[in-house]
């Protein structure tokens, strides 16, 4: 059974959020990734966790708080979703990805698990996409021994299969409006789903967001009876500090130097949020982490295309999945930082850009594309790709001038020529992204 025929079979699933016009979607509950890992031998039991849930934010929380917990000393696990270039890279043990070897022979430990309780009449259909490479990840953990495992939930919380678990804590992060058809048309709504992560007498981290949201969490939270830890002291103290990537703050009684190569002023939040779950860990639940730990922890975090700078070709390449309005603020708020602290001419002339036709493109454009002289339109592969029409028209809203291309690295390829600045933003979708980032590294290392 090879990593290729794993590959393949997964990706013949119809992943949740693919789910194709007049196809009738699956219903979701805890009951069929409970029974999946039951006949697994329940690995998910035999390991502790935290699980993180939120809009924005939660891989960047995630990846921090699992490089802390590695630099203190603990093997980690880290769960995330989606992939920029490889599945591998959604299962990490102390950064490494999982093996191909141990991926597919996973893979087909799961898929045969799940076949043989259809067989059985215990599952009425296979597992999804997500309960397989889920159920894979709490496997190749128990396997493996880990000692801690950072979990990032893939949509919502209530019903999502990484929920399985009993974690140590639980984190939200910032919530906005973002796949509304599944999780609700409203900020209230779409918090209540996240807050589905909470447990009776459990712990939360978070931190002050929007007013709808923090009402429900509140109320789900004092429902169950939750104890709450804001992650506002590990906050930058001083406004000067506010859009800088290093500032100090006091953890563990401790002085702690903040020196993240994770780029813009929102991820103070999430940085925040990982210090204050780590001196949680350690201060009430006995985990060896000291405020080096911590701080190199961060130091040493790494979460690609997250605002993430490639030199390469002569060009500065900025990549970034702002995938939703949230992430477009975010961006737009890093440019604007840029641009304050050398000058007009950093600013970037070009943005290479697609989107998933289930955002909000007018708004998404109206948001990032006024910032730039030029936007190119790359294609991406995927079925719920915004026709090139739809990406025209929200440009020409906005009055921006804008072009199509045929392939993503004949759009990298134009951006090179036509920049006035050596800085192009690539952003808009994972997928994006994710297929432009080889590219990049691979004209990085040509010029090597």
């Amino acid at each position: 059974m090879s990593y290729s025929s794993a590959i393949d079979q997964l990706s013949a699933m119809t992943p949740e959020l693919h789910t194709q016009p007049g196809q009738p979607r699956r219903k979701f509950s805890l009951k069929e990734i409970g029974t999946l890992l039951e006949a697994l031998g329940n690995p998910h039991r035999r390991f502790r966790s935290v699980l993180i849930a939120g809009t924005n934010g939660k891989g960047s929380t995630a990846a921090t708080l699992a490089s802390i917990l590695e630099t203190a000393g603990l093997r980690t696990g880290l769960y995330t979703s989606p992939h920029l270039t490889r599945p591998n890279e959604r299962i990490r043990i102390n950064g490494e990805e999982i093996s191909d070897e141990a991926f597919a022979s996973t893979y087909f430990r799961v898929h045969d698990a799940g076949q043989n309780l259809i067989e059985a009449g215990k599952l009425a259909q296979l597992p999804s996409f997500f309960e397989h490479i889920t159920a894979m990840a709490f496997v190749y953990f128990a396997d493996e021994q880990i000692d801690f495992a950072v979990l990032e939930v893939g949509l919502g919380g209530r019903l999502d299969a990484t929920n399985i678990v009993d974690p140590l804590l639980s984190i939200i992060t910032d919530i906005s409006l973002d796949h509304t058809e599944w999780l609700g048309p409203t900020i209230s709504a779409i918090a209540r789903e996240k807050a589905g992560i909470l447990r009776a007498n459990g712990t939360l981290v978070t931190l002050p967001q929007h007013p709808e949201a923090n009402t429900t969490i509140g109320e789900v939270a004092t429902n169950l009876d939750v104890r709450g830890i804001s992650a506002v002291p590990y906050m930058p103290a001083l406004a000067s500090e506010a859009d800088r990537d290093a500032y100090t703050i006091e953890a563990l009684g401790a002085p702690v130097e903040i020196a993240s190569p994770l780029h813009g002023a929102h991820q103070h939040r999430n940085i925040a949020l990982a210090i204050a779950a780590a001196v949680e860990l350690a201060s009430r639940r006995g985990l060896a982490i000291s405020p080096e730990a911590i701080a190199n922890g961060v130091r040493n975090t790494r979460w690609p295309g997250r605002l993430e700078v490639i030199e390469a070709g002569g060009v500065e390449w900025i990549l970034d999945v702002a995938h939703n309005p949230a992430g477009a603020w975010a961006l737009r708020a890093a440019l604007s930082s840029l641009e304050r602290h050398h000058g007009a001419g950093a600013k970037p002339s070009t943005l290479v850009f697609s989107c998933l036709r289930d955002k909000p493109v007018a708004e998404l454009a109206q948001i990032l594309f006024p910032l730039f002289d030029r936007v190119i339109f790359a294609p991406i592969h995927s079925a719920r790709a915004t026709p090139m029409p739809d990406l025209l028209a929200a440009a020409a809203a906005t009055g921006t001038p804008a072009t199509t291309v045929g392939s993503i690295a004949e759009a990298l390829a134009l951006a090179e020529g036509l920049s006035s600045v050596p800085r192009v933003v690539v952003s808009g979708s994972v997928y994006l992204v994710g297929e432009a980032r080889p590219l990049i590294l691979e004209r990085a290392e040509g010029a090597a």
